[in-house]
């Protein structure tokens, strides 16, 4: 039986944070799938597409990763997947009360065994969220060690740098 489990999100733009919970989960099962959440009513940094090719690059070096995109609820992408784990990653307490409350409504969403999975982020990367990160180079500085160095290098050329 193949152990699937899913981590999902925007991704925009995916942080060092992001591809620490990506490399610890994905040890944890046999395979894990990093979907791209579609939001049609968010406009993001990174376009859609950019976004899915970015998230390939940066989790290349790992096996058992596959990057899928989904639109719609959340749980109906976990249904008809069959996942047995939905991965979250936690950086603080303000983290926990929001994921705590989405587990709860997918718990009563979910149709299968599939289980919510928490991840305490690497304490390194606790403070970074992809808002500070557009946020901080928005202003012109470095984001280089909180990103792939391969995103840091899309960041410098959506601004030109």
């Amino acid at each position: 039986m193949d152990r699937k489990a899913l981590y999902a999100g925007s991704f925009d733009p995916v942080t060092n944070g992001h591809l620490n919970i990506i490399e610890r989960a994905a040890k944890m099962y046999d395979s894990l799938t990093v979907a791209i959440a579609v939001n049609p009513h968010k406009t993001g940094f990174f376009t859609f597409e950019e976004r899915v090719e970015i998230v390939r690059e940066v989790t290349g070096h790992i096996p058992n990763v596959k990057v899928d995109t989904f639109s719609g609820l959340l749980a109906d992408y976990v249904n008809e997947n069959g996942f047995i784990a939905y991965v979250r990653g936690l950086r603080a307490t303000t983290d926990f009360e929001n994921e705590l409350q989405m587990a709860q409504m997918n718990a009563r969403l979910f149709t299968g065994e599939t289980e919510t999975i928490f991840l305490m982020t690497d304490p390194k990367y606790s403070f970074i969220s992809s808002s500070l990160i557009k946020e901080v180079a928005s202003f012109g500085g470095s984001v280089d060690g909180l990103v792939p160095q391969y995103v840091s290098e899309r960041i410098k050329e959506k601004y030109g740098k």
